[in-house]
């Protein structure tokens, strides 16, 4: 009677236990999923929700606020998001918050973020629709790097194909870093640049400090008066010079001889004109000529 007694007792116990646990359980999960508490709702639209699923968690500002109720396809670009968050969080959602897709860490379960508003200040109603952002989908992933892969895949071939180069002795590079005489001669040519360039220097020293007369007719006003008062006591003597030929070409005593070169002139230009007549009616005969032997 007693062992049957102490079968019963602890039968008993296990099933207290189990029930404590069980409600426990229901207790935790439904504290978790909000379900004891009050809560309201959101909405937001997407274009894909990539996996996301009823049931996972929403966070705002790292915080998980509630969870997703329901996901409804409504065409086959829009899918409704329905989310039940705790009524505690509602002052701090502003209307311009903004509902993304993420992961939680790098292979958890997708989660669905709500990102703070920044410009209004009235905070969201129970069922308003919030707006929504793309969410990264892991095939453009996937594709980003895979391009990043191919293109790291042909600077590699091309390294490749450059230290070929460079140890086959291919290239102006190549024959800077081994051919001695190309080093040497690219040495000499920097020698004389660096040459030209200490005259150069001194030339310009030289030139301010006003030596030379290249520098005096830069720099020294006087002496750039001297030259344009030079030049121009050379203009009105040249043009006194054609005042004097002129008057002379009208003097009787030198009249003679100016109008003997005026037709020694005229004579040679007469000249010219009858020779290239004459060859002009050679060419004009040479192709009659020809005309008629075909």
């Amino acid at each position: 009677m007693n062992k049957e007694s102490g079968f019963q007792w602890k039968l008993g116990m296990f099933v207290i236990i189990g029930l404590v646990l069980f409600v426990a359980t229901i207790y935790f999960v439904g504290k978790q999923k909000n379900l004891f508490g009050s809560t309201f709702h959101l909405k937001s639209n997407f274009k894909s929700v990539s996996g996301l699923e009823v049931g996972n968690n929403v966070r705002f500002s790292g915080i998980n606020i509630g969870t997703v109720s329901d996901i409804e396809l409504v065409t086959d670009s829009s899918v409704v998001v329905s989310i039940s968050i705790k009524d505690e969080v509602q002052q701090f959602i502003k209307t311009d918050a903004i509902a993304s897709i993420g992961s939680d860490g790098l292979m958890g379960d997708k989660v669905l973020t709500i990102s703070p508003g920044t410009n209004s200040n009235k905070s969201v109603k129970d069922n308003d629709v919030i707006a929504s952002k793309k969410p990264i989908d892991m095939e453009d992933v996937m594709s980003s790097v895979k391009k990043s892969v191919d293109n790291a895949g042909i600077i590699t071939a091309q390294l490749a194909q450059f230290t070929y180069n460079m140890n086959n002795g291919k290239g102006t590079l190549s024959k800077l870093m081994t051919d001695q005489e190309f080093a040497a001669s690219l040495k000499n040519t920097l020698a004389n640049l660096e040459s030209s360039s200490n005259e150069f220097s001194s030339f310009t020293t030289k030139m301010n400090n006003g030596k030379g007369a290249l520098a005096k007719l830069v720099s020294d006003e006087k002496m750039g008066k001297m030259v344009d008062s030079t030049l121009t006591n050379v203009k009105t003597g040249t043009k006194g010079l054609n005042e004097v030929i002129e008057a002379a070409k009208h003097n009787f005593l030198l009249r003679g001889y100016f109008n003997k070169q005026k037709k020694a002139e005229e004579k040679k230009q007469q000249e010219l004109d009858e020779q290239q007549e004459l060859e002009m009616k050679k060419d004009l005969k040479f192709v009659e000529d020809n005309n008629a032997k075909k």
